[in-house]
């Protein structure tokens, strides 16, 4: 059966499975375009013209009513929903064919999501924590798929949590928002990390309950209400903002914590999904609350992987089976045909060995391989690679992605070091947990409190990237380097040559390496540097 599905909202993305394998899933904001992107883009459905052959189903992800002509609204699920009556169903003309039609909630695309990508097997029972900007919710899913809530936690977790940001930051028109900025909880995940004090003043206990307050959406006008406190407007370099974010951060966490500590069975596994899945200190502190028997959180836990979510219920939907075989690498090749002005490039083949020489000597590389990666998080196919030795390497890679200089850069690392260099025990391909960094030989990957983002690699799940990683330990007796996502600020992922090349004279990248291509720029003080050391 051949399963195409859309996600019509913010992160927009398309999803295609056949006979239960993921085959594409692309997502609107790649290949440059801005973060976030609805499938707006008439180009955007212009691929899937070319990569699939009719299909036999198409979904369409549910989302506000508000949002979809009136004559539309009958064939497109609402945002919430979880029975089988919420489901539409129906026949439609695609393509010169009749095909299936099927549409279910939003809510219910995150947890199939969840169920389907998670390698628990059919007819596992399981808790499933739905967090993100509008739901904060515990589930139960029985054997049969039946998922039945447990109770709504928290309204907008991921709203609220963003908005402290946006409460410090005088950039933010808290009066002309509807919303907190989608960008603004990562950065507050960053920020968080700075905290050195654990109780509140009585102030910030008043703007805890005013961001915890149980209301259906806290607008960013009502901060208006706290213009006389300290934290508004201070900026994001007050030490004491600082301490408070780890303070807020603590207190969502623990609303949720409490909840399952006292309420859910012990040894049950636990499926994590919303944009919350994307906390990493979050998604570490479940791991490590000895409440479930293990944790699965999707690389796409966003929107982004609403349009996989929707096109797994269908095909339970119609086969029974809400099981999917997949790779985090399904979305599309790199284009090497675009034009672009060689001249300014020494291009050569190149090798493992030549590319760690180059790391090893701080040069900076941008590294494509294969096709890029599905979710935000770039894992090693549209990645800005460099070495760990050094913070001013940090430094460096965060102007090169015009970024605040609190941004942690995180590790890949290969995975039989994991333990070793950063206590970690588990894999974590998909770079969603923060382990201790166990040396002081790694400074640009540790963060101010001591911890790491990681990614590790193997050589099934990266060749590669772990054949690179094996060669710089070779070289430099660590297989870690910095790996932080290929793209221009506030786009997508990078996937063209001629932008590839434009990022790298713009934002003085050393050069990049595509399919087995080396292209260093000319005027690069590093390159020359390192060509001239490599010649005497």
């Amino acid at each position: 059966m051949k399963i195409l599905s859309f996600n019509p909202g913010h992160d927009g993305a398309f999803a295609y499975l056949e006979d239960g394998h993921l085959i594409a899933s692309i997502e609107a904001e790649k290949d440059s375009r801005y973060r976030h992107s609805s499938l707006s883009t008439p180009d955007t459905f212009g691929i899937f013209n070319r990569l699939i052959e009719t299909p036999d189903v198409l979904c369409r992800g549910g989302w506000w009513p508000d949002d979809t002509l009136l004559s539309e609204r009958r064939l497109l699920a609402g945002y919430h929903g979880l029975n089988n009556s919420d489901i539409i169903v129906s026949q439609k003309r695609f393509l010169g064919r009749t095909i299936d039609y099927f549409s279910s909630s939003h809510e219910r695309s995150h947890l199939l999501c969840a169920v389907g990508m998670s390698n628990l097997p059919k007819g596992t029972s399981c808790y499933a924590l739905l967090w993100e900007g509008v739901i904060g919710s515990f589930y139960e899913i029985d054997a049969q798929l039946n998922i039945t809530k447990l109770a709504d936690v928290m309204p907008e977790p991921g709203h609220r949590y963003a908005l402290l940001y946006g409460l410090a930051d005088p950039t933010f028109d808290k009066k002309a928002a509807e919303f907190s900025r989608f960008s603004d909880a990562g950065k507050l995940m960053a920020l968080a990390s700075f905290s050195k004090r654990s109780k509140p003043t009585d102030e910030e206990e008043k703007i805890i309950a005013f961001l915890m307050q149980d209301c259906i959406h806290l607008k960013p006008q009502k901060c208006e209400d706290l213009r006389h406190y300290r934290h508004y407007n201070i900026g994001l370099d007050d030490t004491e903002f600082r301490n408070f974010a780890g303070i807020v951060s603590d207190r969502i966490f623990d609303r949720f914590y409490q909840y399952a500590k006292l309420n859910l069975k012990r040894d049950m596994p636990l499926l994590i999904t919303g944009g919350c899945g994307l906390n990493c200190d979050w998604n570490t502190k479940w791991r490590e609350a000895d409440l479930f028997s293990e944790i699965f959180v999707p690389p796409v836990a966003n929107d982004s992987g609403s349009a996989i979510g929707t096109a797994i219920d269908a095909q339970f939907h119609f086969t029974g089976n809400p099981k999917i075989n997949w790779s985090v690498y399904s979305g599309l090749e790199f284009n090497v045909e675009a034009p672009f002005d060689v001249s300014s490039f020494d291009e050569c083949e190149t090798n493992y060995t030549m590319i760690s020489e180059m790391l090893a000597s701080d040069l900076i590389i941008g590294w494509v391989n294969g096709k890029y990666e599905i979710g935000p998080r770039a894992l090693g196919n549209r990645s800005i690679l460099a070495s760990p030795f050094k913070e001013k390497t940090r430094d460096r890679l965060n102007d090169i992605k015009q970024r605040e200089q609190f941004r942690p850069i995180a590790p890949i690392c290969l995975d039989e070091d994991a333990m070793e260099l950063f206590n970690c025990s588990h894999p974590s391909p998909f770079m969603l947990y923060t382990n201790i960094v166990s040396t002081n030989a790694l400074p640009a990957v540790t963060h101010v409190n001591g911890t790491a983002r990681i990614q590790t690699v193997s050589y099934e799940s990266n060749t590669h990237l772990y054949e690179l990683l094996l060669a710089f330990k070779t070289l430099t007796g660590y297989g870690v380097l910095c790996n932080t996502s290929l793209n221009f600020k506030g786009r997508g992922f990078i996937n063209n040559i001629a932008d590839l090349a434009d990022y790298t004279l713009k934002h003085e990248l050393d050069g990049f390496v595509v399919g087995g291509k080396c292209y260093m720029l000319k005027s690069s003080t590093q390159y020359q540097t390192y060509l001239s050391q490599r010649n005497s």
